[in-house]
């Protein structure tokens, strides 16, 4: 067993990059953040003290890509493994939900769609426990009208009409 585990030492001590997790999952939000700053470029920021439509975009971007970057540096220089095998499953079933919501949210409403995006997205996993899930999908979505439709009054309908 210690043979193994100098051998291991000795493969990690061997590579540029010790802690390649950590460094690919940086440099996929570093990419994001770049993205996300390059698509925000045309939209005003801002106007001496007045924030424009792209200035909260534009910070959360900057954010990102600062955090992100240090865990990138970070990860050339601490112990960690190595990525593993990747799952598609989970990005097609969050993408799935994320379509879902955006179709949805007219017809049905904050409540019902909230609800059924997170549920959805609970598929993404085959450890998903249903009834901590939908505990947590109810709570999610009563946080999300108390939010967006309570305390920054946005114009959401809650339920759909034919519920009203």
């Amino acid at each position: 067993m210690s043979d193994h585990l100098v051998a291991k030492g000795e493969t990690n001590a061997r590579r540029r990059i010790r802690n390649p997790r950590d460094f690919w999952g940086s440099m996929a939000l570093v990419l994001l953040a770049l993205v996300a700053l390059w698509l925000t470029r045309d939209i005003p920021g801002m106007d001496g003290p007045q924030f424009g439509p792209g200035t909260v975009p534009r910070m959360f971007a900057v954010c990102l890509l600062l955090l992100s970057g240090t865990v990138a540096i970070w990860s050339v220089f601490s112990e960690g493994e190595n990525p593993g095998q990747f799952h598609l499953r989970g990005l097609v079933v969050v993408s799935i939900s994320v379509v879902v919501f955006a179709v949805l949210i007219q017809p049905l409403g904050l409540a019902i769609t909230t609800f059924v995006s997170f549920m959805i997205a609970a598929l993404g996993t085959n450890e998903t426990r249903w009834i901590e899930v939908t505990i947590v999908a109810v709570l999610f979505t009563v946080a999300s009208i108390l939010l967006f439709v309570y305390g920054l009054a946005l114009q959401f309908t809650i339920f759909p009409r034919f519920l009203q």
